[in-house]
């Protein structure tokens, strides 16, 4: 009788909310980051395959598909899949951190919040924790998005990619690439029924 009478109160104090899982709307959702060429010149990149999930917990884990990059140019899309992220060994990157699921659960369509999240990007056989500044925004009763506030500076040095970037240059005959790039996301989640 009294486990009983834990389990009611345990039920009557969690919001169903808290138990929510939610997916990643990939048509709807972006990873954009930029590469610095001979040290002036810009070009913005995305990813065309990218899927994630955030559980009831508010752990959340977002997989980018590196072979699916898209530079707008085929035979730079090629050279990037094999000669820097490797995609034959390497083809997934994957970001895992957490957002204050209690704080979602308590947002009604139209609210945001903010926070500093902490999160782990693993990317060519390395692991790194980074923090950045997200924004969530309740979009509607079964929507959720997450953008980056400010951009997050990957250093291709951190992640072994240096010979990489070093051999996209050699090929593309360029006095240089940067090796700092600054990475940008709009992630649109989906709240899935119980």
């Amino acid at each position: 009788m009294k486990g009983i009478s834990i389990i009611a109160l345990l039920l009557v104090f969690l919001s169903p909310s808290a138990f929510a899982q939610w997916e990643l709307l990939s048509g709807e959702s972006s990873i954009n980051f930029v590469s610095i060429k001979k040290s002036k010149a810009g070009e913005i990149h995305s990813f065309r395959k990218i899927n994630g999930s955030i559980n009831g917990s508010g752990e959340a884990v977002v997989n980018i598909n590196l072979g699916s990059v898209e530079t707008n140019i085929d035979i730079r899309n090629d050279r990037m899949k094999a000669m820097l992220f490797e995609t034959s060994k390497f083809l997934e990157a994957k970001i895992s951190g957490s957002i204050n699921i209690n704080k979602v659960s308590n947002l009604n369509s139209g609210d945001t919040y903010t926070e500093s999240v902490k999160f782990n990007l693993s990317l060519h056989g390395v692991s790194h924790e980074i923090t950045n500044d997200v924004q969530v925004t309740k979009l509607s009763g079964e929507r959720l998005l997450v953008t980056s506030i400010k951009p997050v500076v990957i250093s291709a040095n951190d992640y072994g990619l240096e010979e990489g970037v070093e051999a996209l240059r050699s090929v593309a005959k360029l006095s240089s690439i940067s090796t700092a790039v600054p990475v940008t996301y709009n992630l649109v989640f989906k709240k899935l029924k119980a």
